[in-house]
């Protein structure tokens, strides 16, 4: 399926892969794009004011969402498809950590993003179609230091939507798991610290990351090509296979990963 002539929403589309999603996307489709952000996703707006409508949402408030979906159906009157991108990461070690810092992780991570999923559901399987992409991380695959709280929210999320891709095949709904690496953003400088702060600096491997458009066209095409998941990044995605086949060195090597 070619992204073209759709309907897509994307959340977290104020900055980063999001932001890049939008540029990627707009020319040939019809978005909706969320985040907190009003006044930058108006901005975005406004490059593109005939294929673009705002659609503010904070996902750490899970009651407000069942009628943000409603407003999005109704904005062009359908969704096609709807990519999960927002969220927040981690810099901070677990045992430092505030259990408060946690929760919030899992509030917006995961549970934000599978209650607005599933308040857009309905409308997918009454019409018998519908796409869901998801941007999790490779630390959902695997976890690694500073990110214990993000990498469980992320791993959470794998386990929601294998179960969802499984129980709505029937319906003709298809969901696209999408892993990153290391992608130039700023989500390490908005990552929360061991006290809920913000770090409000980048990580040297979040610099050197992959450039957020590189990244946005080759999740496209990922989901374009119906895959159920897909790992994107430099050298870090072999962190995958290593953990699968050789478990012990694994454990070895991500003791000493460079991973700030």
């Amino acid at each position: 399926m070619k992204l073209e002539n759709k309907v897509i929403w994307i959340t977290g589309a104020s900055s980063g892969i999001g932001e890049a999603l939008v540029h990627a996307l707009a020319e040939n489709n019809q978005l909706i794009i969320s985040a907190r952000r009003e006044s930058v996703l108006q901005q975005i707006q406004a490059k593109y004011p005939e294929n673009i409508k705002v659609l503010p949402l904070d996902l750490g408030d899970l009651d407000s969402l069942k009628s943000k979906a409603d407003s999005a159906i109704k904005l062009f009157g359908k969704v096609d498809l709807l990519i999960n991108n927002g969220g927040i990461s981690q810099r901070s070690l677990a045992a430092k950590t505030d259990l408060s810092v946690d929760k919030k992780l899992m509030d917006v991570n995961y549970l934000g993003t599978i209650a607005l999923t599933k308040a857009l559901l309905p409308h997918f399987q009454e019409k018998k179609a519908g796409r869901i992409a998801v941007v999790t991380s490779l630390v959902g695959k695997f976890g690694t230091p500073y990110r214990s709280g993000y990498a469980a929210s992320k791993h959470a999320l794998h386990g929601f939507f294998d179960a969802l891709r499984a129980e709505v095949y029937q319906d003709n709904i298809k969901i696209t798991m999408v892993c990153p690496g290391f992608v130039k953003t700023n989500v390490s400088v908005n990552a929360l610290t061991e006290d809920g702060s913000t770090l409000n600096e980048m990580d040297s491997a979040q610099a050197n990351g992959m450039p957020a458009d590189i990244f946005a066209k080759k999740m496209i095409r990922a989901i374009e090509k119906n895959k159920a998941e897909v790992n994107i990044g430099g050298k870090e995605v072999y962190g995958v296979y290593l953990k699968r086949f050789f478990p012990a060195l694994f454990n070895k090597v991500v003791r000493r990963a460079k991973v700030r």
